[in-house]
C-alpha cells in the first residue's frame, strides 16, 4: 500500500499545512502589528517635530518682529542724534560768532573809548566799561555833565549793533560818608546809575528791555579808599555788557503776563539798601 492511497498519512498532512497556515497568519499579524506601531511611533514624532516647527516658526515671527522694531528705534535714535548733533553744531557756530563779535565790540570800544577816565575790561564774558565820576556828576550829585552823555551816546552807538547783549548799569562810590540830600553812599550810587540808564534808553535810543541798574554804594571797590587816587577810581559808573544767558534768569518772557504788582510804567524805581550792600529793586 502506498502513502499517498493512506488515509492516516494525508489526515497527518493536511493538519500540518494547517499548522503551517496558521503559524504564519500569526507571524504576518505579528509583522503587521509591529510596522502600525512603527507607524504610530514615526507619526508621534513627525507630529511632535512638526508643532516644534510651528513653536519655531511662531518665535522667529516674533523675534523678526522685534528686530524690525529694534531696527525702527536705534533709525529714530540716529535721526535724533543728527538732529542734535546739527543743533549742537550751530550752536558751537552761533557761540563762535558770538564770541568775534564780542571781540570786534571790545576792540573797537577799547580803540575808540579808553582814556585816563575810561577803562574798559573783560572778565568771565562780561565786557565792563568803566566811566569815573569826574567826567559822570558832581561831586554828590546824580546829574549827568555833557562829557559823562558823551561817553555814554558812543557807549549806545556800539551796543546799536549788538541787539543780543544786555547791559547792566552800576554805580559805585568810595567810603567816604555822604552829606548831600542823599541818605547814604546807596542812594547816590543809584540815583547816578539810574540817570546813566535813563540817558541811555531816553537820549541814546538803547531798548529799555536790555537795561538793569544796579547800586553798591562803597562795597564793590576796585581801589584802596586809603589814598586820593584809589577813591577817585573807586567812584565810577560800570556799564556792564553780557550775552542773554549771563545776564540772569528772573526776567519775565515776553509772552509771559507781568505780575499784578507790576506797571507797564518805564520809569525804574529807586531801590531801597539791603544789609548785604547791594541795592535790591522793590
Amino acid at each position: 500500500m502506498s502513502d499517498s492511497s493512506n488515509p492516516f498519512t494525508e489526515k497527518v498532512t493536511k493538519a500540518n499545512q494547517a499548522k503551517d497556515g496558521s503559524r504564519k497568519g500569526w507571524i504576518v499579524a505579528g509583522v503587521l502589528g509591529a510596522i502600525l506601531i512603527i507607524l504610530c511611533v514615526l507619526f508621534a514624532s513627525v507630529l511632535s517635530r512638526l508643532r516644534e516647527q510651528e513653536s519655531l516658526a511662531s518665535k522667529l515671527e516674533d523675534t523678526t518682529a522685534s528686530l524690525k522694531k529694534a531696527l525702527a528705534e536705534n533709525e529714530q535714535a540716529k535721526q535724533q542724534l543728527a538732529a542734535l548733533q546739527a543743533k549742537v553744531n550751530d550752536l558751537e557756530k552761533e557761540k563762535e560768532m558770538v564770541g568775534q563779535q564780542a571781540k570786534g565790540l571790545e576792540d573797537e570800544m577799547r580803540s575808540d573809548l579808553e582814556s585816563k577816565d575810561v577803562t574798559i575790561s573783560k572778565l568771565q564774558g562780561k565786557l565792563t566799561v568803566n566811566i569815573l565820576d569826574r567826567i559822570m556828576f558832581d561831586s554828590g550829585e546824580a546829574i549827568l555833565k555833557p562829557d559823562g552823555e558823551s561817553v555814554l551816546k558812543k557807549v549806545a552807538s556800539f551796543l546799536a549793533g549788538h541787539p543780543e547783549l544786555k547791559i547792566h548799569v552800576i554805580g559805585h562810590t568810595d567810603n567816604i560818608p555822604i552829606r548831600s540830600r542823599y541818605a547814604s553812599n546807596w542812594e547816590l550810587s543809584t540815583a547816578r546809575a539810574l540817570a546813566a540808564l535813563h540817558f541811555l534808553t531816553e537820549k541814546a535810543g538803547v531798548d529799555p528791555l536790555r537795561v538793569g541798574v544796579v547800586g553798591y554804594g562803597e562795597y564793590r571797590p576796585i581801589a584802596d579808599n586809603a589814598t586820593a587816587e584809589g577813591r577817585a577810581r573807586n567812584r565810577r559808573i560800570a556799564i556792564t555788557i553780557l550775552p542773554d544767558e549771563l545776564a540772569g534768569a528772573d526776567a519775565i518772557p515776553p509772552s509771559a503776563p507781568a505780575p499784578a504788582n507790576l506797571t507797564n510804567s518805564s520809569q525804574p524805581v529807586i531801590p531801597s539798601p539791603t544789609p548785604s550792600g547791594e541795592v535790591a529793586p522793590k
